[in-house]
């Protein structure tokens, strides 16, 4: 591993990209490698047991760079398989949970906080789970929200997008009667839309509403455990390699709205080749 070593981040898709970015920002030594599974996305509909499968796939094949860190910036599989990443490969792996969680309660006055994440996610209860377990007298809320990555991944994410005003204002009316201060954004695909979500819940919920995007701590985690380790990259330069499971084509045209900027490379990878099996 070593201080050079990489950073691995993967999600389903396009998503985690919105962690990378301010990976980047805070670590601009640092090398990362990013894998999307395009090819399988959505995980947030599926099975527990389908979706620990895949993050245990998609965790083999960044596992083949060597790696310092990882940051599963997917709230689906770090709500529903952290566990059994952390416990089938030897790397310290961060999940966006723990991080949004903490940063939630610190935010949080009146100890109403909501969740909007896919159902898998708020199925699980991960969040709710975690809070319970470290602060006391905090309520945790969750809604369920599928047609938000379909929409971030299909380019509706301009602030006044009628298609995704409405779906924001669907989402968001479920909680007016639990009045939350602050919102959790459970899904790394939410902070594209974001302004779009806080619109909604100031005008449905209250003009003081906090927002917290679950990449954004994480990646910050991720820092932090760096720093505490002594773990820094020794002097090289920071870079980015991508990699996805399906074609690279809309990838690469997506990702400049989770990036801020182009990519010049993407490689598609055969991550049926990557399938993890305990006696791998």
């Amino acid at each position: 591993m070593g201080n050079n070593g990489a950073i691995g981040v993967f999600d389903s898709g396009l998503g985690g990209l919105t962690a990378v970015r301010v990976l980047k920002k805070i670590l601009p030594d640092e090398k990362i490698i990013y894998f999307g599974d395009t090819g399988r996305v959505p995980y947030g509909t599926r099975s527990p047991e389908i979706i620990t499968k895949y993050a245990l796939d998609d965790m083999n094949f960044l596992s083949s760079f060597g790696l310092k860190a990882a940051l599963v910036a997917c709230g689906t599989v770090s709500s529903v398989a952290l566990g059994a990443l952390r416990s089938a490969f030897d790397i310290p792996i961060t999940g966006v949970v723990e991080a949004s969680a903490k940063k939630a309660c610190s935010l949080s006055k009146n100890k109403r906080i909501a969740l909007l994440a896919t159902p898998a996610t708020v199925k699980n209860a991960a969040h709710e789970k975690y809070i319970n377990e470290n602060f006391d007298g905090y309520s945790v809320m969750g809604i369920g929200c599928p047609m938000f990555v379909p929409l971030v991944e299909n380019a509706y994410v301009a602030r006044d997008c009628k298609v995704t005003q409405i779906i924001a204002d669907e989402y968001i009316s479920k909680l007016r009667e639990f009045s939350p201060d602050c919102i959790i954004l459970g899904c790394t695909h939410y902070p594209i839309i974001r302004e779009v979500i806080l619109d909604s819940a100031r005008k449905l919920l209250s003009d003081d509403i906090q927002i917290v995007d679950s990449g954004e701590e994480a990646a910050h985690e991720i820092k932090h455990f760096l720093e505490q380790n002594n773990l820094f990259s020794d002097g090289q330069m920071g870079c980015v390699e991508y990699y996805v499971s399906d074609e690279v084509y809309g990838f690469r045209e997506s990702a400049s709205l989770f990036l801020g900027e182009n990519i010049e490379s993407v490689k598609k990878i055969d991550i049926t080749s990557y399938h993890y099996t305990e006696n791998k």
